[in-house]
């Protein structure tokens, strides 16, 4: 936890505002460091899963694959009322062209059979379970960076 030692109040007064103009700056650096965290855990998860040449044999194809690899990213940062917060997803296409895609498939719907299953699909929770893993790594994360900014800040 980060401490400081000031004399009197009036010290004490200039350091929080000291603290509170960089605040929202702070907060948007832990925040991305955090979920950097949390991405790589999800990336390494993605690295993971089975792959089978065999379309629609249950396991995602080479292709999909890649495309799950390129299409993983964090968003920007957002702020609805007092929260503060990014998402990590899938977006674009994957390079498998079907009928009923011809364009390719996009990644979210091939992210999303795998991780909740699909009537063809064997449910395999790899994004769920990656973000559980990597929670406390995440948390401890933030807490540093916001400690060490803290530091920066007061000295």
């Amino acid at each position: 936890m980060a401490s400081w030692k000031f004399e009197g109040l009036d010290e004490y007064l200039r350091q929080l505002e000291k603290l509170s103009q960089n605040s929202e700056e702070t907060i948007g650096k832990a925040i991305y460091e955090g979920a950097g965290v949390v991405a790589k855990a999800c990336a390494a998860a993605i690295e993971a899963l089975p792959v089978s040449n065999q379309y629609n044999s249950g396991v995602i194809t080479s292709v999909q694959k890649a495309g799950l690899k390129e299409g993983f990213g964090i968003s920007h940062a957002q702020t609805d009322g007092d929260y503060r917060h990014v998402k990590l997803g899938f977006d674009g296409y994957n390079g498998q062209k079907t009928k009923k895609y011809p364009n390719g498939q996009p990644n979210s719907v091939i992210a999303r059979s795998i991780n909740s299953g699909s009537s063809y699909r064997k449910k395999n929770p790899f994004m769920d379970k990656a973000t559980r893993a990597s929670k406390k790594s995440c948390e401890s994360t933030m807490q540093k960076v916001i400690e060490d900014e803290i530091q920066k800040q007061i000295k």
